[in-house]
């Protein structure tokens, strides 16, 4: 091995900006608009009621109603827990449809997959003789797998994604 010295280099120095270059004040600044129709193109989109926690405040209730549901005894714990559950699945839902139609986020599996079960339940449950039960998963599956390709059109659409049929 060679015994060189390491020399340092110099970093070099930061130059001033003269003052009329600076930016203008944050009050003064045009707000960033992005193709969607958002201030910040980086956050998620607002929700209509303005800054209230309404979606937090849903799942609050539903994760008490979920604990009161799992230590209460009787007949009342099946009622909280299925209220309980239904009502952190809304606050979900209505996260997840604000976000994909604003164009923030794609949840095109996650919609698809819930028009898919909301078809297997009507088919089970208001028509149980018109179809076998293979039948029903089988319409089920293909429901869902056209409303995922019709999410993701909306989403990309909304978003301004180029749309690229392969």
């Amino acid at each position: 091995m060679s015994n060189r010295s390491k020399k340092r280099r110099k970093r070099p120095t930061p130059r001033a900006r003269p003052a009329a270059a600076e930016s203008p004040p944050a009050s003064l600044e045009q707000p960033k608009v992005a193709a969607s129709g958002r201030r910040d193109p980086e956050g998620p989109p607002p929700a209509p009621w303005g800054s209230f926690p309404l979606v937090e405040l849903v799942v609050l209730v539903g994760l008490v109603m979920l604990g009161v549901g799992f230590f209460a005894g009787g007949s009342r714990s099946t009622t909280l827990i299925g209220t309980g559950l239904a009502l952190c699945s809304l606050a979900g839902l209505e996260l997840t449809v604000r976000e994909h139609f604003s164009g923030y986020r794609s949840h095109s599996t996650l919609l698809g997959s819930l028009v898919g079960i909301v078809v297997l339940a009507v088919l089970y449950v208001l028509l149980p003789g018109l179809l076998p039960p293979v039948g029903r998963v089988v319409a089920a599956l293909i429901c869902g797998v056209a409303a995922g390709a019709t999410f993701v059109y909306a989403f990309r659409r909304r978003s301004g994604q180029s749309i690229k049929l392969r």
